[in-house]
């Protein structure tokens, strides 16, 4: 059954989070770019908090609310993406003057680290947007939902369910520690550190502070907005390529695992976990699918500089970041097709990068060996492992459906998008940008995502959550007994 008191207490928590973070970029605006923008930002915020205080007084006196069931932490996470989409959306709206379809569909990206924009002429935009703009890609990286189980024990809610909702990947049992707020804290503080890493990594290697700080969130958030319209195509620079490799892979690797490392102090922890392993794997063996369709067909005359871009580009499509530096669209369509590929692969488990997730790819193939092996030994008592581990019936279940659910998703939203007015092509690779979390697509869409109409918009916006909360969690609010008692 779900309490409405508490649904409406816990969107209090994201509501008013938007409220302070308008807040804090009105102030950045007056106080460091002074830029003349705090009006948009500190319009919204006085709205957003006097909201999130409004709906706190309408839950009512009920503040024991730790039992939080299924179908509470469910309608929460879902009610959190769509809430912060559309209050993120205010100051995109009021700053660059687009319809609020485009603002919600540019907040939901950011926010959901999709990376696809309807914006262009981002060098000439304000610096307060355009930070505000990289820091929405920064908290939606690690989740907004994991931000508000952070906070809630001072609130006496409890946030294990709310937890499993929203933690990407078929396996969420994992506790870095016995209470789950601590968790919590444990993943904050590892993308912190990774985050201000990546941003004096970047300043060495040639970005100025502002761009550095702006860059650095949307990097570790496998996020890719950039303050630029070229992306990092702007700095003309190798080492920042590389840099953005390192940190991408980073921010693509299981944040539970960089934790253990740091804790440990045993790098070989990297290599140990098997998720990790393969995942490394395959962006070496897909680059060198890639140097070699560009060195063939892609006019690259110099074997380092087709590496350089293919191995960049791989990494940004396999984690989602959605980087560019390159005209990747004038790619051979071989190769452009092995980006896409790379794209519904994904990173790891517990990771800020979206797609399939790497986990399932590996269950999936073990289970096609587990068959081919039953087949030729049909007396045989075969099961599937996982880091040593049996995986249980369940799991492979659940990772079998989602492959499946993913492939359906994937062929209705592209139809829906062509009967939009969009090509095969376009539509194809837009869906897949946004059921991936992925951000770039080809054909009209290779510049951004203006071409696109308003129904259109709305659709990948769902699209772009759909994805972001790897389905299941979404579409449960469509069957009827989730809502009957």
């Amino acid at each position: 059954m779900i309490r409405k008191s508490l649904t409406l207490y816990l969107l209090a928590l994201p509501i008013g989070l938007m409220g302070a973070v308008d807040f804090l970029f009105g102030m950045l605006s007056v106080l460091v770019f002074e830029d003349h923008e705090e009006v948009e930002f500190f319009t919204p915020a006085v709205v957003f908090l006097a909201v999130a205080y409004l709906l706190v007084q309408l839950a009512g006196k009920e503040r024991e609310f730790r039992r939080v069931g299924f179908r509470d932490a469910v309608l929460f996470a879902v009610s959190t993406w769509l809430v912060s989409g559309l209050f993120g959306a205010f100051p995109i709206i009021m700053v660059t003057k687009v319809s609020i379809s485009d603002g919600v569909f540019e907040s939901v990206s950011a926010l959901t680290t999709t990376g696809a924009t309807i914006l262009t002429g981002l060098d000439d935009l304000p610096k307060s947007f355009l930070l505000y703009r990289q820091f929405l890609q920064w908290l939606g990286g690690l989740g907004v939902v994991i931000f508000v189980v952070a906070v809630l024990p001072m609130l006496n809610v409890g946030g294990t369910k709310l937890l499993k909702a929203e933690t990407p990947g078929p396996v969420k049992d994992e506790k870095l520690s016995p209470r789950i707020a601590k968790t919590a804290h444990y993943l904050w503080v590892v993308y912190f550190v990774l985050t201000a890493l990546c941003a004096v990594a970047y300043y060495v290697a040639g970005m100025s502070v502002f761009d550095a700080i702006s860059h650095s969130l949307t990097t570790v958030s496998t996020g890719g907005f950039s303050t630029h319209d070229s992306s990092l195509g702007y700095f003309n620079s190798n080492a920042v390529l590389m840099v953005a490799d390192i940190f991408m892979l980073l921010g693509a690797i299981s944040f539970a695992l960089h934790f253990k490392v740091w804790r440990s102090r045993q790098l070989k922890l990297y290599w140990r976990d098997e998720e990790t392993r393969y995942f490394l794997l395959c962006i070496a063996l897909i680059t060198s699918m890639i140097w070699f369709g560009l060195r063939q067909q892609g006019g690259y005359s110099d074997s380092w500089v087709a590496l350089n871009a293919g191995a960049f580009h791989l990494i940004s499509f396999m984690t989602s970041t959605g980087f560019a530096a390159d005209s990747f669209a004038d790619w051979p369509l071989s190769v452009v097709f092995l980006l896409i590929f790379a794209g519904y692969l994904g990173g790891c488990a517990g990771s800020t990068a979206g797609g399939n997730k790497m986990i399932r790819n590996i269950l999936s193939v073990k289970l096609f060996n587990l068959e081919i092996k039953r087949l030729i030994h049909s007396r045989g008592v075969f099961i599937v492992k996982f880091q040593g581990r049996p995986v249980t019936p369940s799991v492979l279940g659940a990772s079998v459906v989602f492959m499946f659910v993913a492939a359906v998703s994937t062929m209705v939203l592209t139809l829906v998008m062509m009967a939009s007015g969009l090509g095969f092509l376009s539509a194809l690779t837009a869906v897949a940008a946004c059921l991936n979390v992925l951000g770039p697509a080809f054909g009209e869409l290779d510049s951004n995502f203006q071409p696109v109409s308003d129904f259109g918009t709305w659709v990948l916006t769902f699209t772009m959550i759909l994805g972001r909360l790897e389905y299941f969690t979404v579409l449960s609010l469509l069957i009827p007994d989730f809502w009957r008692r």
